[in-house]
Parts: structure tokens; C-alpha cells; sequence
């Protein structure tokens, strides 16, 4: 299987495509002012208490003031606290860990108001993004991410990735970490660990430590709120997560973060670097990959996914709503419960992937199409179940209801991903819109391909606008002899002069208009 990462950089966003077998699953965008990002660590300032809701406002130098749950402290929340305390008066050379004095832990009953006070400087990490109008979430269990391991101060504790299925494996990561890990640090070995040698994980441990130490080593000339430890840029963060798999190409269009991306890939995984390619085409990097096109296909209100069904999206304030249509399917077969299970199966495939590339968050309901065997109705549930395990958001699945309904929740932490597909008409100077001119094509093929195969028809002509007949007739192997081969038929191409820039008829051999 192959798995390509394209990093298209202009000067104001890099953006991040994820192909598998050259198709689209995942799509991020990173802004180059991008600020507040997920794993940011901040010294900031308790706003306001609000016991109501056992949680806290806080002041980390956004907009609008963060949200801190008493649930997120942490349990080792009282020695985070005194430590920074220390070091606020001090300001001086950082205190080691190992030596200082741990605090009992929290009370998970306990309220807000038994641990801060309006004014308290307190350490806090981004648990979410702002997203909308509200204001970054906060959590105050402080960790450090790294590839093969997260540290975690004022823990001592070894955890091991479930994702590592061998026992074997798990007790050697745990006996090694064991004897290299100093006294008040805890880990949490990721599945990037598998096989790893005691001198690569030493030395991330040494570097993740460094980190931890540096943040306080600013203390010395430190303004509240201000950042401390910023997580690696979302390029780099990406990568670090992806990368547990194995790539065939990492395809770049910019020198200087080519040689960025390279040098990091080189101290993770000496072993991939020569998959780090710079791409030097005249053709823009995402039309050279067909990522272009793929992306004014996937991110509209209708997704068509197989043989005619497509998805109907639409976001709203408390959930994401999806229905299923079988189009042209539910013609294809008597057994209409038999075409409902293939169509269902197949868009469960396709919503698992629009989830991943939107980076849908929240609830999300799917509205199937009805299935009255109860042996269907499991199996698109397993199906699903299947699907989702490739996403690394965490979510729950239920099985569908009574009403072929099935609610998913998929953990936010960033916007969701939105891309405007419509194009403005060139044909009415901007007062309408149309679809996407890139996918014109297709739909045309989609179109004769369902006249010619289940419609039966062997002569179709197809009427078009001037340009698009220039198109579809150009070259000895033009687009009009490909389908012709590809559709066993044969097909004509007329050019219209009447007919707007997109819009088209075909006609059978009797020179009646057919419908679809």
C-alpha cells in the first residue's frame, strides 16, 4: 500500500494532503501566524472563578479568556502549583524535580474554589483550539510530546500504548524505561516505541527532560500570561503522528522546509530520509498529485461516493447531520434490500473518510438508508466500527436506532476543516454559482456510463458549449474516444453555441433527449 504526504507551502499557510493509494484522507492547514496550537504550555493569570460550573477563566493571552475545568487540573495539580510558585518568587536557577517535595494529590470530588483564587499565576497546556467564539481549553496535567514517548512531570508512572499487542515487548519498554528515567518523571510509551533501542529512547527522554527544564529557565525575565513551551509546528507534528506507518514519498514545494522536514525525519527515523523528495514541477503541486481536484470533489454539501449514491452534509450549531442517497442505485437492483446494504456499506467507507479529512468534531448523526434485517443492520455497524479504527481522534460509535439512525461523537480539538468548492459562473458575471468546473468532466462520464451500461443505449450524442466540445474532441486519443472504448458505444460530441458554458443534453440515436 502506498501513503504519500504533500506539503503545499505558500507564505501565508502550509498545506498538509494525506494520499493512500493516491486517494484523499487527510487535509490540514496550518496559518504561518498559527497561535494557541494544541500542547502550547502557558504561564497565565485566574480571571475569574466560577463555582457554578466548578471551573475557572483564565488569561493565556488570547482574545477571549481560556476555560479550565476543575476535572482537567490533573491530580498532581497542588505540586505543579507550588513548584511554579517557587520559581515565580525565586527566580533563579530551576529546582530539581527529584528533590522537591510532592503535594497529596486532588480530590476528584473536590470544587474549584479549594485550589484557585482570582489572580492565582497558575501552568496550564492547550487541550483544545479556539474554536467559533469560545476561547482555547485548558488543562493543567502537563505532558510533553515526543515520538516515541509523552513525558509527564510529577508522575511516576509507566504506561504502555495498548496498541502494542506483544506482552514481551511491553515488559522490555517497561524494564528499560525503569532503569533510565529519573525519580519524578513518568512516561506514556507510544507505538512508535515497538523495537526501539535503549540509546534512541534515551536519548528523546534526555531531550523531552530538556524541554521541561528550559520552560522554567525563563522564569528569570518571564511576563503574565506568556507562552512557555511550544508544541512543534503542526507540519512537525503531523509528521511525528503519521509517521508510525510507512511512507513511500513525503513530496515538498519549498527548499527551505524541505531541508527543515529532512534534517527532523533524519533524527527521528534515519532510515526515511531519502523519502523526503523537493518538488520542482512547473504544474502546481496539489494539481500535479490530483489533489486539487480531489478536494473540490470531497469538500462540498454532496459527496458522491459509488455507482450514482451520494452523501448529503450539513453542519449545524449542535451537530453534523449526513443522509444517505442511493441516486441511480436504487434502480440497479430488485432486492431493494440488498442495494440498501451495498450502498450502506459503501458510505460507511466514504464517512469515515469525510470525518478525517473535515476533521469533523462533535456529535454527528448519519441517517442510512432503511435495512429491516437485523443481520444488515450489524453488519454496517462492524463496518464502521472497522472503518473509524484508522482515525486517531477518539470517537464512539452507536449502533443505529430504530430510526436507521447512527450517532457518532468524534473528539474536537482544532476548527473543522471548511472549503468553499463553488465557483462563480462565467457566464453571468458572478451573480450565480455553479459546481465545480474542474469535476465537468466527470460528470459527464458519470452520466454516459449510467445511459450506456444501465440504460442500454450503444449511439449517444452529446450536445455541449463550443469550449467543452474543443475538450472533449482534442488529441488522436481525445476524452470522446475514451469513453466511446470504455462504455462500448459510440459517442458523438456537438458543440452548441445556445448552451451556457456547463450546460449539456444527450440525446439517443432517434434524437430524443434522455433523462437520467
Amino acid at each position: 500500500m502506498s501513503n504519500d504526504l504533500i506539503l503545499n507551502v505558500t507564505p501565508s499557510e502550509i498545506a498538509i494532503a494525506l494520499l493512500e493509494e493516491k486517494q484523499l484522507l487527510e487535509l490540514n492547514k496550518e496559518k504561518s501566524n498559527l497561535q494557541f496550537s494544541v500542547g502550547d504550555i502557558y504561564l497565565g493569570k485566574v480571571k475569574k472563578i466560577m463555582p457554578g460550573l466548578n471551573a475557572a477563566f483564565v488569561d493565556v493571552g488570547y482574545e477571549k479568556d481560556a476555560f479550565l475545568h476543575y476535572l482537567d487540573l490533573g491530580p498532581q495539580f497542588k505540586t505543579l502549583c507550588k513548584y511554579v510558585n517557587v520559581h515565580v518568587s525565586r527566580k533563579g536557577k530551576p529546582v530539581g524535580i527529584a528533590s522537591f517535595k510532592a503535594e497529596q494529590d486532588l480530590d476528584k470530588n473536590g470544587k474549584i474554589t479549594d485550589v484557585l483564587t482570582s489572580g492565582q499565576v497558575v501552568m496550564v497546556q492547550i487541550a483544545k483550539e479556539p474554536i467559533s467564539t469560545k476561547g482555547p481549553r485548558l488543562g493543567s496535567e502537563i505532558s510533553i510530546a515526543g515520538r516515541n514517548m509523552v513525558l509527564i512531570p510529577f508522575s511516576n508512572k509507566i504506561s504502555i500504548s495498548q496498541k502494542i499487542s506483544s506482552n514481551e515487548e511491553k515488559k522490555r519498554l517497561k524494564r528499560l524505561m525503569q532503569s533510565i528515567i529519573p525519580e519524578g518523571f513518568g512516561v506514556i510509551m507510544r507505538t512508535a516505541a515497538e523495537g526501539k533501542k535503549v540509546a534512541v529512547l534515551d536519548a528523546e527522554l534526555q531531550g523531552l527532560i530538556k524541554k521541561w527544564e528550559s520552560a522554567f529557565e525563563k522564569f528569570r525575565s518571564i511576563t503574565i500570561p506568556s507562552l512557555l513551551v511550544s508544541e512543534i509546528d503542526r507540519t512537525s507534528a503531523i509528521l511525528r503522528d503519521l509517521l508510525t506507518v510507512s511512507f513511500s514519498n513525503i513530496w515538498i514545494n519549498d527548499e527551505a522546509i524541505f531541508h527543515d522536514i529532512r534534517s527532523y525525519i533524519a533524527t527521528i527515523a534515519p532510515e526515511k530520509e531519502k523519502i523526503v523528495k523537493l518538488y520542482t514541477g512547473g504544474v502546481p503541486i496539489f494539481e500535479q498529485f490530483g489533489i486539487e481536484k480531489q478536494i473540490k470533489a470531497l469538500f462540498g454539501k454532496t459527496v458522491s461516493f459509488k455507482s450514482g449514491a451520494y452523501l448529503i452534509i450539513e453542519h449545524t450549531e449542535a451537530l453534523h447531520v449526513i443522509d444517505v442517497n442511493s441516486g441511480n442505485r436504487s434502480k440497479a437492483s430488485s432486492d431493494q434490500e440488498s442495494n440498501a446494504l451495498d450502498v450502506n456499506l459503501a458510505a460507511a467507507d466514504e464517512i469515515a473518510r469525510q470525518l478525517r479529512l473535515r476533521d469533523m468534531g462533535g456529535i454527528i448523526v448519519v441517517d442510512f438508508i432503511d435495512m429491516h434485517n437485523p443481520d444488515n443492520k450489524q453488519m454496517l455497524f462492524d463496518r464502521m466500527r472497522e472503518d473509524m479504527t484508522k482515525d486517531r481522534a477518539k470517537h464512539n460509535i452507536l449502533p443505529l436506532s430504530k430510526f436507521g439512525l447512527m450517532q457518532i461523537t468524534r473528539q474536537r480539538v482544532r476548527p473543522e476543516m471548511h472549503i468553499h468548492t463553488n465557483e462563480k459562473c462565467p457566464t453571468c458575471n458572478g451573480t450565480g454559482e455553479i459546481g465545480p468546473s474542474i469535476l465537468f468532466d466527470n460528470e459527464l462520464e458519470t452520466q454516459i456510463a449510467y445511459l450506456s451500461r444501465e440504460k442500454k443505449q450503444t449511439i449517444l450524442t452529446l450536445k455541449v458549449h463550443p469550449f467543452v466540445a474543443g475538450y472533449l474532441n482534442k488529441g488522436m486519443f481525445s476524452k470522446k474516444l475514451q469513453w466511446s472504448f470504455k462504455y462500448h458505444c459510440i459517442l458523438r460530441v456537438k458543440p452548441t453555441m445556445a448552451y451556457t458554458f456547463m450546460e449539456y443534453h444527450i440525446f439517443d440515436r432517434h434524437g430524443d433527449e434522455l433523462t437520467y
